[in-house]
């Protein structure tokens, strides 16, 4: 079972490496998201009402992706409901930022045009 204090120790390990690289970047990254939901203080219907809250629709409402591409990424969302998609891109957003905030930056931008 992972707990905290597992993953603490995780974390002291990967910011004791000598010579970080990505994947220690990587791993970091993985292990502060996991210690951050495991000290989630929302309770269940509070997290569902965050979740819903990405696409403004009600799980029943909520919309097929419909991007068609041939990347791996494109064939795993295709056909899954936005309400599952949104969440998973926003987490993957926040790990990149903490990873390389010119990235997220680039990112952003590029949305806001």
């Amino acid at each position: 079972m992972i707990t905290e204090q597992k993953i603490q120790e995780a974390i002291a390990e990967c910011q004791g490496v000598r010579s970080p690289n990505a994947n220690t970047a990587i791993k970091l990254a993985a292990f502060y998201t996991i210690l951050d939901h495991i000290n989630s203080d929302l309770r269940p219907d509070e997290e569902t009402r965050v979740r819903n809250s990405f696409s403004g629709y009600s799980l029943a409402d909520s919309p097929i992706v419909s991007y068609d591409g041939e990347t791996e990424f494109a064939k795993t969302i295709a056909g899954k409901r936005q309400e599952d998609v949104w969440p998973v891109l926003d987490e993957l957003m926040s790990t990149i930022r903490l990873m390389n905030d010119r990235l997220y930056s680039g990112v952003i931008k590029k949305l806001s045009q």
